[in-house]
């Protein structure tokens, strides 16, 4: 792994636990057995970490969707929508710690004065949007979902999972409890009867 990888990973968690405020570069330096320098040489301050540790994890989610949707196919509408669920889901799972990073409140206050860190955000919402739309349009037409206004059923669906995907985070309900109950609310949300 290169030290600039390695300090990634280490903000990364650094951030995730303790938050952008309680961070700093001397725990990054030390985690990763590196001189401060070393840091400063890849990242000029700590928010340009932070934007590039948001980067890594925006790159990962989009890049992991765009694999599982170039193998996978889903015979209805309905069952893609159930697919795009599971697989957030799991994403969840496997990158907790970038999962907490997107759900921070610095995050979204960052995002409202920095034009790069609301790219990376509404870049992650805006790929999941776009194919929960993309599955609802595909089960209008194969007539497993019911009529209604794609953008709002995919902001709907999202809001409902990414809202228990938060409880995971802060560690207030575990979100795989609830995995058959939520897909078979949004299933019923969407079924076409």
């Amino acid at each position: 792994m290169t030290k600039k990888r390695a300090i990634l990973k280490a903000a990364t968690l650094l951030f995730a636990t303790k938050g952008y405020n309680d961070t700093s570069m001397n725990e990054v330096a030390r985690m990763t057995a590196s001189a401060s320098a070393t840091i400063f040489y890849h990242f000029k301050n700590k928010e340009e970490l932070y934007l590039a540790v948001l980067e890594n994890v925006k790159d990962r989610i989009l890049g992991d969707f765009s694999a599982y949707f170039s193998r996978k196919h889903f015979k209805t509408g309905l069952d893609m929508v159930e697919g795009i669920i599971d697989f957030y889901l799991y994403m969840a799972g496997i990158l907790e710690d970038g999962f907490q990073l997107l759900h921070h409140y610095y995050t979204y206050r960052l995002a409202q004065e920095n034009p790069v860190c609301r790219r990376h955000l509404e870049a992650v919402y805006d790929v999941l949007v776009s194919l929960l739309e993309e599955a609802i349009r595909k089960g209008q037409q194969d007539g497993s979902i019911v009529e209604t206004p794609p953008r709002k059923g995919a902001l709907i669906v999202l809001s409902t999972v990414d809202s228990v995907v938060r409880f995971n985070t802060y560690n207030l309900f575990d979100a795989g409890a609830l995995y058959d109950d939520l897909t078979k609310s949004c299933r019923r949300m969407l079924e076409s009867r």
